[in-house]
Parts: C-alpha cells; structure tokens; sequence
C-alpha cells in the first residue's frame, strides 16, 4: 500500500513537471511575459499537454521509473531516466507530426531540457534531502561531541559502500574521518570527501591524530592471515574493532553498516580454514543412512548441517534435549524444504532398549557418536555422570552399530583424553578404547576416533564467558596466566570428523594439526582491547587458579600412539593400543555397576583402566 502511495505521489508530480516545463517554455520563447503570447500558441499548449502528460506517464511506467526506492535512488535510475527521454522525444516528436501542431522549435528544445532536469531533480530529491540533513545532524553532533570518529581500512568496493552508509545515516552516530589503504598510489586521495592518509604502518599514528574511537576493517578478501596482522595493530590503538564478515556480502550487495560484526578471537588464529575433499566426502555421504548421536550439540548441530549438504538418503537426529534437537530440526526444515529425509528422535544413549531399537530400526550406514559431557569442572563434581553418559554411553551405542551392521562408526573425542587430568579426559580416553576393542571384534565395522581441541563458539566455550564479562563491565578471569590451549572452529572440527570417516580404514585416531597453542591470557586481552578498552585500566584481568582437573596445556598424542600421515597433511593417526579386550570388558562391566551405585571411588577405578590418569595434576 505505501509503495502504491509513493508511485501516486512521483506520478502527480512527473504531471505537474510536464505542465510546468512546456508552460516554461513558451513563456521564455515570448520575453517571459505572458501577455506577448500568442493565442493560437496558448491553446495548441492546452491541447497538446494532456496527451504529452499521458505518453510521459506511459513511457516512465514501460522503464519502471515508478518502482525505484527513493531511499537508495542513484546512478542507474538516472541511466534509466536518460533511456526513457529518448523515447519520450521521439513520441513527443511522432505525435507533432500525427496531430499537426505548430509550435516555435524552442518551444520544444527548451521544454525537454527543462523537464528533463526537473523529473531528475524530483527522483533524488528526497535522496539529496536526506543527505544535507544528515550531514547538518552530525556536523552538529560533532561539534557537541556526541559523534565518534571512525577509521576504515580498506579504500576499495567495501570501504566506498560503508562510508557512504554512514554519512546517509542519522541514526549512526559515527563519522568516517580516514581511511587506511596499502595501495600507495592511493595515499593523498579522497573516496566520498574521506582521506586516504596511509598504509597499515600508519594506523596507530594516524588513531591517534584522528582521535579514532572505532575501526573498521573493510576488507572482505583478505586472507586469515593479512586480516591477522592488520588486527595486531590495530588492537594497539585502544579503538574499538569491527570487521565486515566476508566477500560474500560484497557479492550479494550486503555490504553495510548493519552487517559489521564484532572482531571475534577466531578472526586473529591466524590461519587459513581446514579445507576438506568435498568430492570424496559427497560420495560418501550421498544416498547412506547417517545417524548423529547428540545432534542437538555444538558440534553434533554442525555435522548435520554440513551431512545434509551431501544428499544423504536419510538423516537422523538423535539427542536427549528437545530443544536442541527441535531447533536444528526446523533449522533444517526450512533451509531443504521437504528435499532432505530427516527424523529427529529423543532418547539417551545409556538407555540400552533404546540405542538398539533406533539402529534396528534405520540401520544407518555411518554412525557420528557426538552425545557426552564435557565440562571438566562439573564432571569432577560429578563423575558417576561422566561415566554413564560418555563411557557406557559409548559401550552401548558401539555395540548396537555393531549388532545393526553399521558400516563405520566416529566418536568424536577431545585432546584431553591424552594423559588425562581430569575424569571428563579419562572417560573420553576410555571411550577411545571401547572404540579400538569394538574394531578388533568387528570385522565388518569400522570403529574410529577423531580428537580435536577446543572448539571456538561451542556451548561453554571460553569466548562467550570473556565477551559476557567484558560486556559487565569486568573483571575477565583466567585460571593461569600460562595455560594454553589448541584452538578450532566448530566447522573446522566438524570438517575433520567428515574426512576421518572417509579415511577410516578402523581403529584408528584421528588427530588435527591445529597449529600453534594460544595463551588464554592473550586471548582475554586481546578481546578486551579489539572491543575498545585497556586491559587491567578499563577491564581488570583477575587469575582464579587452575581448576580441579585442569592442565596448563593439552597434548594431541600419547607417546606411545606415535604418528602417522594421511593424504591431507592437517590430519594424522595415531597407532592403536594393543591391551587385553577381555581383562578391558571386565573392568567396564565393573564400572558400569559402580556409577549406578554413586560410588565415591570411581577415579581410582577409572585410574586402574587409564595409568595414565593423574587426577589433580596440574601439569
């Protein structure tokens, strides 16, 4: 209705340009005096101008010049304007012909030139209107101080888009004041009244010149690692950071200010993202039966999105948590839109009739176990869960795979099964060997693991804690100033349990080269300068000690796994563990009993089947 009224509204006014321009210029062809007109003139004129009225109504409607949002009119309606002129004189001229009219030739001339820049004037008016009052509000809230300066790195596509996106915006109370660009040939010049006043080694000199309050880092192109070193500097200013997300943005015309996100830590690994053989995975996904244990999950969520991109015959979500279950289900709804067989079903991976029933039932091809706790710090105060739910759980998932002729079963471990500190490591380590006995018994499955760190983003992750403390106004906590950890993101974690079970072969571990470990204490500085404050001024840093079942650092491999390569050189194995199956059943059915019954000494029952298990170290 309002697009409707809009069009009414440009139509009148086109008329009334029409009527105005041709009046105009008769009056000027006479000496601007309109009693100098000539009658026959005056009445050709009212006769004329209805139908010229009407053609120019018709024509504009033909180009679609009645469609166009005033708000971001620009230079194509006005290719568009010049299109529909041409037509529109040569109709003016047709219809001189056809009607025999006789009217002085400046008559004509100065009659098209006139309304030509009037129906221009009356398509970017509201346009130039908007402009020169944004510009007079914050020339105004500038002066009051109400106005943050802004540096945008980045003089090409992105950068034009978003300097022009904040200077037509009121309600944005930032003013782009400068902007960074590595092209030197670039440097002295000016995009949309900005200066371009350096290269990247300039940005801490040239904040500090320009009073810079936020930065924008406008370069959708760049790779992980120039983005990196860009944000190093400028988290040296003391300036808030932000970041257009990606190119895919400047590709689809999304470029703009609503479509900056925060700097997240992801931003400065530093790294190109794990690439996988897509080609390799879709031929093994396409037409199988996939059940994703724990789908509901950070990561379980993930493998389904990234599982139902390569046409599986059928998916199944199988979690405990409703909720989760439910939003990854309509998530993937509404993106396949009935093109994707999906069943999403609640139950519990310790629930032995149930696992069964379900892998009976579908008879999945592949198996993803995702479902198990993993917070260290709850699962030391409550270990009997961690057993029932990450070791049995694993015990009798693998064992209804194995019963329902599953082709390759993936757990999805964690580096902290390696040397494990803490019973959440050790039950994972447990499951791993639960994982390599199955595969030794079942010749017809292939059981595997795959073990990663920490996973940015994830539920209870440390990146969410550090943005909500820092949002709190501080402090930020850090249980040791030296603890280190691998990091990856959810699909890059996602993406390596994908290429695992293609290269699964069973038995074997699966272990990603994440690169090098960051400090945690580096990660919540960092975090706190890229969102505009000083660490220990503005936010304070506080150390609360490491955690029961905390290491200061997490190793990928036990010595005695070795290490092995595959064809993608992120990805390695590590050797099965040659132990008693039997003596190993033994002590699981043991423990089983043992966590039904609460049993306070269950780390020393986990330590007899894991030696390496220290509780309590802080190594």
């Amino acid at each position: 209705m309002q697009w409707v009224t809009h069009s009414i509204v440009v139509m009148v006014a086109d008329v009334l340009v029409v009527l105005f321009s041709f009046f105009a210029a008769l009056w000027l062809r006479f000496d601007m005096h309109f009693d100098n007109i000539p009658g026959d003139y005056f009445a050709t004129y009212l006769r004329i101008i209805p139908i010229w009225c009407l053609i120019t109504l018709v024509v504009f409607f033909a180009f679609k010049l009645y469609h166009s949002i005033w708000t971001y009119v620009s230079i194509d309606e006005a290719f568009t304007m010049v299109k529909a002129y041409a037509v529109l004189v040569l109709c003016y001229v047709l219809s001189k012909f056809i009607l025999k009219i006789d009217m002085p030739r400046s008559f004509y001339f100065f009659g098209v030139f006139i309304a030509f820049f009037l129906h221009m004037f009356v398509r970017f008016s509201y346009r130039l209107l908007r402009y020169i009052t944004n510009r007079y509000v914050k020339i105004n809230e500038y002066k009051s101080g109400e106005v943050e300066n802004v540096m945008i790195v980045g003089g090409g596509s992105a950068g034009s888009v978003l300097i022009r996106d904040l200077n037509n915006d009121s309600h944005q109370n930032q003013r782009p004041v400068c902007i960074i660009d590595d092209n030197p040939t670039k440097i002295g010049r000016e995009l949309y009244g900005v200066p371009i006043v350096g290269t990247r080694d300039d940005i801490v000199a040239k904040a500090a010149e320009f009073n810079i309050g936020s930065i924008v880092l406008a370069i959708p192109a760049a790779s992980p690692k120039d983005r990196k070193a860009i944000l190093d500097i400028c988290k040296e200013t003391g300036a808030k950071v932000r970041i257009l997300p990606g190119v895919y943005q400047l590709a689809s015309g999304e470029v703009s200010v609503s479509r900056l996100k925060d700097v997240e830590l992801t931003d400065l690994l530093g790294r190109d993202p794990i690439e996988i053989d897509n080609n390799e995975v879709f031929k093994m996904l396409k037409g199988k039966t996939i059940l994703v244990t724990g789908g509901g999950g950070s990561i379980g969520s993930e493998l389904c999105r990234q599982i139902a991109e390569h046409q599986p015959k059928q998916l199944i979500i199988f979690d405990i948590y409703e909720n989760n279950a439910y939003d990854i289900q309509q998530e993937l709804v509404r993106k396949y839109q009935g093109g994707l067989d999906l069943v999403t079903l609640i139950g519990s991976v310790r629930n032995t009739h149930r696992i069964g029933s379900v892998m009976k039932k579908y008879k999945p091809d592949i198996v993803f176990h995702a479902a198990a706790h993993k917070h260290v710090p709850l699962m030391e105060d409550s270990p009997n869960e961690a057993i029932k739910n990450n070791v049995m759980g694993t015990y009798k998932t693998a064992q209804a795979a194995a019963e329902a002729g599953v082709k390759t079963f993936v757990l999805i471990s964690t580096d902290k099964a390696v040397n494990p500190t803490n019973l959440m490591g050790a039950s994972k380590r447990i499951c791993e060997m639960i994982i390599q006995m199955m595969n030794r018994r079942t010749p017809n499955t292939n059981f595997v693991a795959v073990r990663f760190g920490n996973v940015l983003g994830s539920n209870g992750s440390v990146i969410p804690l550090f943005k909500k403390q820092i949002a709190d106004g501080g402090p930020v906590t850090v249980t040791h100033k030296d603890i280190i950890r691998y990091f990856m993101t959810i699909p890059e974690a996602v993406s390596l349990v994908l290429q695992a079970s293609q290269y699964a072969r069973g038995g074997e571990i699966f272990v990603l080269d994440m690169g090098d470990p960051v400090r945690i204490d580096d990660m919540a500085r960092n975090l706190i300068k890229l969102s505009g404050f000083t660490p220990d001024v503005d936010i304070k840093v506080e150390y609360t000690g490491l955690r029961p079942g905390e290491k200061l650092y997490e190793e990928k491999l036990m010595d005695e796994e070795g290490m092995q390569t595959t064809e993608n050189k992120l990805i390695f194995i590590g050797k099965p563990i040659e132990m008693d199956d039997e003596w190993f059943e033994k002590k699981i059915a043991v423990l089983d009993i043992d966590s039904q019954e609460d049993d306070e000494n269950i780390k020393k029952y986990v330590q007899e089947i894991v030696p390496t298990y220290k509780p309590g170290s802080m190594s």
